[in-house]
């Protein structure tokens, strides 16, 4: 499955990765400024080597939107890259959808009239993460909350809802993909934890880029999977081939 082109951008993606964390850790400006920019194009570059679907494609170059703008110290710049995650992450609420719909789908057409007589208590448990991530999601918009300036106190808090969202969409998927949706939480609430001048671990940007870049890593492998498994690809969008 996984052709030259597809090991390439892998490659890229790990040597973008180690020279970001690296220039992070060392207090290394300029090579943060470097990396940084290269690391979703080299993900999505694997995505599409490995024939992922167009949505999976545009939410990490959403991501990489976002990554470029909060590069830089001027005011706009932060709410112009939060809605950059905020398209991203519409872009994965979407593709989720479309996925966890056609599984189920299938699903239902090999076990009807086989139902397992424990089927009921497994969706009882289905509710209980979403119910955690609501009160995940309340209890840190309310706590942030006064912290935060003023203007962005309610973009903040619709840009949670929806992260929270894509997260436990993305649990759906699987352990891969929803590990990488809580992933990408921690890494937002440690730049929002920030923005509302909470006390900070030391070097706050090496956390920071060290989830998310774990967190849109393990989304892009958890839809991968998906379509490894042999289910059809929600866009239209080429499976991978087997050779």
């Amino acid at each position: 499955m996984r052709g030259p082109g597809g090991r390439t951008a892998l490659v890229a993606l790990g040597l973008a990765t180690a020279v970001d964390l690296g220039s992070l850790a060392a207090g290394f400006t300029p090579g943060h400024v470097v990396a940084k920019p290269l690391l979703m194009p080299s993900l999505a570059a694997y995505v599409h080597a490995r024939g992922g679907p167009r949505l999976l494609i545009a939410a990490l170059l959403c991501g990489w939107g976002g990554d470029v703008l909060l590069l830089s110290d001027a005011d706009p710049a932060f709410p112009a890259g939060m809605g950059c995650f905020a398209a991203g992450h519409v872009c994965y609420l979407v593709l989720f959808g479309r996925r966890t719909r056609r599984t189920g789908i299938a699903h239902d057409t090999l076990d009807a009239g086989a139902r397992p007589a424990g089927e009921s208590r497994a969706r009882k448990r289905a509710l209980l993460l979403p119910a955690a991530y609501a009160l995940a999601l309340v209890v840190a918009v309310a706590s942030l909350w006064p912290g935060l300036p003023a203007d962005l106190r309610l973009p903040v808090a619709g840009y949670s809802a929806l992260l929270t969202a894509m997260a436990c969409s993305a649990a759906r998927l699987g352990a891969v993909a929803g590990a990488g949706g809580a992933l990408f939480v921690l890494s937002d609430m440690l730049i929002a934890t920030g923005v509302a001048q909470w006390p900070q671990l030391p070097r706050p940007d090496l956390w920071i880029m060290l989830t998310y870049i774990a967190a849109q890593y393990l989304l892009a492998r958890g839809v991968l999977r998906t379509l490894e498994a042999g289910t059809p690809a929600p866009t239209g969008g080429p499976v991978p081939a087997t050779s």
